[in-house]
């Protein structure tokens, strides 16, 4: 049970808020009771991150939402409603895209708009025009933050370059925007967790799927909204946080060699 306390610093009451202020405990109070009913001695939960749910500037993953609904005495249906309504409610039609032009051109688009956020998952990409997109859009925006999680390593060469000209851009170290700006991380293919294919920005996104017109293309996929697209990106900062970082030069030529296949002209690129 949470310590008594008060420090209800938000107009919204949403749920999750409502649930702290009817101990009272402030956001502190309930990041420290985690961590004393947690195994390890740490929840990983803290304040700025409990308050960003709170308000539903970001998504709780699942294994924090069974852990707060075990606190609180609530079901996560309950806690988090705010956060699974606002994207339920979104008035945002997903446009199908067919043909390997159209895809490129939507995931170029992604990149070229990003401002704030770019997130990209998978480790399929080799088209060179969509890759240099990426580059370019870190060089010109330095404050841009930029998560790339792989899954598994690279498959393909033109890959592994493109991680070491990021790492030629940026230093994940650097803070000179307060704040890290170079994200990379792999996921382990012994860990056994699907790979995931999408590009997202603040304004939009989008996610491949199996090819429309042959089994051999890589030329169909949804073009999602701004409301969609932030909820990717939180998906990839979830999966950051669960990969083992690659993050130097060193850290990428260790990664095995990618086999690179014949690529057929309608094969297109990848995420």
């Amino acid at each position: 049970m949470a310590r008594a306390g008060r420090n209800i610093d938000s107009p919204a009451v949403t749920p999750l808020r409502h649930a702290r202020s009817a101990i009272p405990a402030t956001l502190e109070q309930v990041c420290a009771d985690l961590d004393k009913h947690t195994p390890e001695g740490s929840s990983g939960v803290t304040p700025s991150m409990l308050s960003g749910w709170e308000r539903g500037r970001h998504t709780t993953s699942v294994k924090y939402r069974a852990l707060l609904s075990d606190y609180y005495g609530q079901p996560p249906e309950t806690l988090f409603a705010h956060q699974d309504a606002r994207l339920s409610a979104a008035e945002e039609v997903p446009q199908l895209l067919v043909g390997h032009q159209d895809l490129r051109a939507a995931m170029v688009d992604v990149v070229e708009r990003a401002e704030r956020y770019l997130a990209i998952a998978g480790s399929r990409s080799r088209d060179v025009v969509y890759l240099h997109a990426i580059e370019t859009a870190l060089a010109v925006r330095p404050e841009l933050v930029h998560y790339r999680v792989l899954f598994g390593p690279p498959r393909h060469t033109d890959l592994t370059q493109h991680l070491l000209r990021l790492l030629e851009l940026r230093d994940p170290h650097d803070r000179s925007f307060g704040l890290k700006t170079l994200h990379v991380g792999v996921i382990a293919d012994e860990l056994d967790i699907p790979e995931r294919f999408f590009c997202a920005s603040e304004h939009s996104a989008v996610v491949p799927i199996p090819s429309l017109t042959s089994v051999d293309a890589f030329d169909s996929g949804i073009l999602l909204g701004a409301g969609a697209a932030e909820r990717l990106i939180d998906h990839a900062r979830q999966c950051y946080a669960a990969a083992r970082r690659v993050e130097t030069p060193a850290a990428v030529r260790t990664l095995p060699m990618p086999r690179t296949p014949h690529v057929n002209p309608g094969q297109g690129g990848q995420v």
